[in-house]
């Protein structure tokens, strides 16, 4: 029976498709005539994100521990030999996004034939038109009589009536009444009117506050998001970024410094909005007006998180306040009127429980290093220091008319005693020895 699953952000839905799914892989393998030896894996998850492809392969590692389920994650961004040895050697669980997963299955090095379930995590996502085409290449390619597994915090009815076009008599499951919100209750909720360029300030501020821990900002923008990082890292701020241009290795180093509070501000554009389960996160921060309602619940899910109370704060452009009326609206937020709002607003400080006297920058703090710098930002900072700001070598100008005669290079007093003779040519040929010119 094929299920579509409804929960809010920080529920456990992991938890819920991941024992599922473990324990119908194993209840089959003990009941059948001789346990699979094939090694072919036996249930996919697919991820639209590599951060929550690896948070949900982590998850069922842990879980399938005592099981002895062997879990692969595949993903972009890295090299294959290491999923291709890993699937060569046998596999019982494949977690992945949809790229990589296509791209070993055209290599033939990931046979997808034994598939006994197939959960699509963040299915709204997932079913959205930039993914529908890959998603459905992998449905093709598995067996019809698989068990199919949606799981979202929002399901749009075009989605949903997609969804249910594609499974086999699917089943709704919402773990919340009709009438409930989308956004967890248990998170604050605060929008502010706030001026571009007094965002990094508010930022600043909303970090010092007295119940702030962990604080994930997001952007809109890939360079919005780095900007605002070394902002704050000017500012004395343990802080990092999380967005498209940075290489998996260093996304991944990110995450593991914030979840171990090595840094308390992440930076991120929506890659990391869906299903990433960051223990301690107690402030979410739009820099910039979501896009749609469901880009805004999936960012505040961030905090609020099994049960803990967070706070949101949004801050709104001018040019987004109609933008912003339709979230409220649809998502039945019943929020105040937008309150033009800067970093030395009294009210600010109030509903956010920042000190008074609270500056955008550290204290006496040294400014923070900034780790995250790639090789090749290394490699020219070194070459600097060697040779100078433009990382080569400069040679001096040498100008005759101020140059001191000691720096000048010594010249023989007989070379230079002796005069110089010009050489007349006339169309490149010595004029001695060029033929005389007719009558």
């Amino acid at each position: 029976m094929d299920l579509i699953g409804q929960a809010r952000t920080g529920t456990g839905k992991t938890l819920a498709f991941g024992t599922s799914l473990l324990h119908r892989i194993t209840s089959l393998a003990e009941n059948a005539p001789q346990p699979p030896t094939h090694g072919k894996p036996r249930a996919l998850v697919v991820a639209p994100t590599r951060e929550l492809a690896l948070q949900v392969a982590r998850d069922l590692s842990v879980a399938g521990a005592r099981l002895k389920a062997r879990v692969l994650t595949i993903y972009g961004g890295t090299g294959y030999d290491e999923q291709l040895d890993t699937l060569a050697s046998g596999v019982d669980v494949v977690v992945g996004t949809p790229g990589r997963l296509l791209d070993l299955l055209n290599r033939r090095a990931l046979d997808l034939t034994k598939i006994q379930v197939l959960v699509l995590d963040e299915a709204d996502e997932m079913l959205d038109l930039g993914f529908l085409p890959d998603i459905e290449r992998l449905l093709a390619a598995t067996p019809k009589e698989r068990q199919t597994l949606l799981f979202s915090a929002t399901m749009p009815a075009p989605i949903l009536t997609l969804a249910r076009a594609t499974l086999n008599r699917p089943v709704n499951i919402r773990a919340e009444g009709s009438d409930a919100k989308a956004t967890v209750p248990d998170t604050k909720q605060y929008a502010y009117q706030a001026h571009n360029l007094d965002k990094p300030e508010i930022v600043a501020r909303i970090a010092q506050g007295t119940n702030t821990t962990k604080t994930m900002v997001f952007c809109r923008t890939k360079r919005n998001a780095q900007r605002l990082t070394d902002e704050l890292v000017d500012r004395g701020f343990p802080a990092a970024a999380i967005h498209g241009d940075l290489n998996q290795a260093a996304r991944e180093r990110a995450l593991k410094k914030f979840r171990a509070d090595t840094i308390t501000i992440l930076v991120a554009t929506d890659v990391a909005a869906r299903g990433i389960d960051i223990t301690g996160v107690s402030h979410v921060i739009n820099y910039e007006c979501p896009d749609t309602a469901n880009t805004y619940v999936h960012r505040i899910g961030r905090t609020g998180r099994a049960g803990h109370k967070g706070v949101s704060v949004t801050l709104v452009d001018w040019a987004d306040t109609t933008r912003w009326k339709v979230i409220d609206k649809d998502l039945e937020l019943d929020l105040p009127p937008l309150e033009e709002t800067y970093s030395s607003s009294p009210h600010l400080f109030e509903d956010l429980d920042i000190p008074a006297g609270t500056r955008g920058k550290l204290p006496g703090a040294k400014r923070v290093e900034r780790k995250e710098r790639s090789d090749g930002d290394r490699l020219l900072e070194r070459r600097s220091s060697d040779s100078g700001e433009g990382g080569q070598k400069r040679r001096p100008r040498r100008n005759s008319a101020t140059e001191a005669a000691g720096d000048r290079p010594k010249v023989d007093a007989a070379v230079a005693a002796k005069p110089r003779k010009r050489r007349r040519r006339r169309a490149g040929v010595d004029v001695k020895d060029a033929p005389p010119a007719s009558g």
